[in-house]
């Protein structure tokens, strides 16, 4: 009978805490028992500050803050294959399969005989694809024996690297959206007076961000300046320099706002009295910041390269898309967004409405169905 589950991150954020919590409660149900393990506490793409006492499953860092960058590779698969010995667990899902450790939890699910699950939101379109890298990824997706994608385009491109479609379920992709109920956040001071487009990301290439600043500076240049939009980018990288000169090379110093990287938390005000979002990557897995921004009660402008863009976004209903490389379209949509043409209000309950269905419950009733696929008499 299956009894143990383990859930396998780099590090656990607020995304996937909610995500577990959700889990657990799904498992106390079924008389399964749930473990997080990550490779570390520390964050490693985010600076995420998050806290593992007030959650009611049992979380295994393999590292402690900072070691991650220290520790020998052999070193920590010997602390991951330790600990799942220790557990030994009837089923392990595991996030993705780009990092070696990742790779290796794989290997030890097949020398062990047990389930494993896949987490992916990897679509064919993030990148040029090589047909020798792409028959690798092949062999390996194929050794898993289900999947927990994101959306529409992340089930294709598993289907086309060999996995059964019977195997591939959605719901990998989800926040916590009563954490960013509008009715409570609007509560929150305003961040700044003026209303404002709202654009959350790290500071680096893919995110576009001098490209939405260059739109940005046209669409001023467009508009009625009394009804200009401010723009409000969070966030933080190593592109910060080069955003902050090309905002005063086009003298945007007053209208584009720099708050710096926030903290979940922090982010809320900024949500809550935003008047669209933006999101213009030229490629992005799915985006789980356009997520808050529909849970926040947001109208959105979202990248139709992203992952979460055929899924999210229903066009003229709760926002719409736009190529990260057309100038004009993203400049003519900021122009309708900021018009009276678009009834903002009305747009924003869609979005909020729509998002429901993206909740931590999705991603549990998924993983459940992902394991249920495969676990065979297991499950009695």
């Amino acid at each position: 009978m299956l009894k143990r589950i383990v859930i396998l991150f780099t590090n656990y954020g607020p995304y996937h805490l909610s995500r577990l919590e959700a889990f657990y409660e799904y498992c106390e149900s079924r008389s399964w028992e749930v473990v997080g393990i990550e490779l570390t506490r520390s964050g490693v793409d985010y600076q995420w500050k998050t806290t593992l006492d007030r959650i009611p499953i049992s979380i295994i860092s393999l590292t402690k803050e900072d070691e991650f960058y220290t520790i020998r590779f052999d070193e920590l698969v010997q602390k991951l294959y330790r600990s799942l010995s220790e557990l030994s667990p009837d089923v392990v899902a595991i996030s993705g399969y780009a990092r070696p450790t990742m790779l290796a939890a794989l290997v030890w699910t097949i020398l062990h005989q047990k389930i494993s699950i896949l987490f992916s939101e990897t679509q064919e379109k993030d990148t040029q694809r090589q047909f020798g890298l792409e028959k690798l990824k092949s062999f390996i997706v194929t050794k898993y024996n289900a999947a927990l994608v994101g959306g529409k385009s992340h089930k294709s491109y598993l289907k086309k690297l060999g996995l059964s479609p019977e195997n591939i379920f959605l719901g990998y992709d989800t926040v916590k959206n009563s954490v960013f109920d509008p009715i409570k956040n609007r509560q929150l001071p305003r961040p700044i007076p003026q209303n404002y487009f709202l654009s959350i990301s790290r500071f680096i290439p893919k995110k576009n961000l001098l490209f939405l600043i260059d739109c940005y500076a046209e669409y001023r240049r467009k508009s009625n300046n009394d009804r200009a939009w401010n723009l409000v980018i969070c966030g933080d990288g190593k592109l910060k320099d080069e955003i902050e000169q090309s905002i005063k090379r086009l003298n945007l110093e007053k209208f584009v706002r720099l708050p710096g990287f926030l903290q979940q938390s922090e982010l809320l005000p900024y949500l809550a009295h935003a008047n669209c979002f933006i999101h213009a990557s030229t490629t992005e897995q799915w985006g789980l910041v356009v997520n808050e921004a529909m849970a926040s009660g947001l109208p959105v402008l979202i990248s139709n390269r992203c992952g979460c863009f055929e899924d999210l976004v229903i066009e003229e209903i709760n926002g719409f898309g736009f190529d990260p490389e057309d100038r004009q379209q993203l400049i003519s949509l900021m122009l309708r967004m900021s018009s009276e043409e678009v009834d903002l209000q009305k747009m924003g309950c869609a979005a909020l409405k729509h998002i429901q269905n993206f909740s931590p419950d999705y991603f549990a009733r998924g993983l459940a169905k992902a394991i249920e696929s495969v676990a065979g008499d297991k499950l009695t």
